[in-house]
Parts: C-alpha cells; structure tokens; sequence
C-alpha cells in the first residue's frame, strides 16, 4: 500500500539462501505495492548482538552493580545508547510493518536476531512498566514472523514428534512482539525447504508473495494463550 513504510529484520549468513529468496520476493512485492522498504541485514551489518556495558555511551545510574535492564532504560532516557541501537529503534519507529525473516534455530531466532531484539527493544522504547501488552509502545505497529525450519510440516502438529509449532511460537509473539504491543499477524512459515523439490520451493515462494500482495488487509491474531494452546 502506497505510502506504508516496511522494516525487514533479515538474520541469515548466505545472501543466494532460501531465506534470503524470501526476503528479496518481499522487498520486490511491497516496493511494487508502493511501498518504502528498509532492510537491517544483520550478518552483513556485523550487528553487535550481546548486551553489555559497552551500550550506554554516558556514566552508569550505578556503577557499582550493572544491570542491563535498569541502565539501558536510563541510557535510552538520557538518548545515550550506542548508535546501532537508536538507529534500529530509528527504523522500528517508521516502520508500520515489521518482518522477520530467519532460519529457526532450536524452535527459537539465530542469535544475532535474539540480540537485535535484548539491545533494541529495551524499556522506556518498546515497553515500560506499566506499559505492556495492549499497552505496549508499539502498539500502532503490525509484526510479522517469516520464517523456515528443517522440519516438516507433519512434524510440527500436534501429533508431530516436536508437537503444534504454535507452542514455540508463544516466548516469541507474544514474550516479545506482544509484550512490546506489536498486532501480531499469522506467521509464514516455510517448512524443511532444504529437503523440499525446487517445484516446492518455488510455490513456497509464490505463495509469500501472493499472501503479501493482501497483507494490509489481514487481521492481526489472538495473541492470546487459546491461540497457542488452545481452549
């Protein structure tokens, strides 16, 4: 849609990946749409994903005991977090629509990407106390987890070996999208492409493409426990 604004938060090593198909069919569909996409390529930025003391570019609220919650909500108060951070709250704060777009990793985000979101969603930016939830500062902003896995699909129901991918799902939608009052739309999951023909893998494809040719339209889930774990 003409005048929307798009973050990709892209957390994959290989640009010629399966993932980085995803998110190069992503960029052409919105920008197509009108659309202004901007790309945080993490592995490529070299993105810092550990949380220390290096973050806050001014004096510590108490040197004698660092703790990183307290003193990053200090530092983003003062707007003496390090640049990388407030560049990326920068971007999230344009942004309508937020996707993430990674390989799973031990049903959870690589690690790069869990640093992305411990260092740029810190409090006093995406949530505060109160000011969670519904509440949360993100609030007027859509979140979107794209994603592929080794696994397939059978393998991710509930009678599947690793049981519904909706229980994975939950500490990352709504511990951390949620929480941070992101609306959180229904995941796009790509399963085992690895292990999938290239007719399979190029209807995976397709059809995230389709699906975002609509996406302004969709409704954001429940992100509530039924969603998850049912009633």
């Amino acid at each position: 849609m003409a005048g929307k604004k798009v973050l990709i938060i892209y957390a994959h090593q290989e640009p010629k990946s399966f993932n980085g198909s995803l998110k190069k069919v992503a960029m052409e569909e919105l920008s197509k749409q009108g659309c202004t996409v901007t790309v945080s390529d993490l592995y490529a930025m070299k993105f810092e994903p550990r949380a220390t003391r290096k973050d806050i570019t001014g004096a510590l609220s108490n040197p004698e005991l660092f703790i990183y919650g307290a003193e990053a909500y200090e530092a983003f108060k003062k707007n003496s977090l390090t640049s990388d951070i407030s560049e990326e709250q920068k971007k999230v704060q344009e942004a309508d629509l937020v996707i993430f777009q990674f390989p799973l990793y031990w049903f959870s985000v690589p690690a790069i990407l869990k640093g992305w979101m411990d260092r740029v969603l810190c409090q006093g930016f995406a949530f505060d106390i109160p000011g969670f939830y519904d509440s949360g500062f993100l609030k007027d902003k859509l979140a979107l987890l794209s994603f592929t896995t080794g696994s397939t699909a059978e393998m991710c129901t509930k009678a599947g070996v690793h049981g519904d991918f909706r229980h994975f799902l939950w500490p990352l939608q709504h511990g951390i999208l949620h929480f941070c009052g992101f609306k959180v739309l229904a995941p796009q999951i790509s399963f085992a492409p690895e292990f999938s023909s290239q007719e399979e893998r190029k209807s995976m494809v397709e059809s995230w493409a389709q699906r975002l040719k609509g996406i302004w339209k969709e409704e954001p889930i429940n992100c509530t426990p039924p969603w998850y774990f049912g009633d």
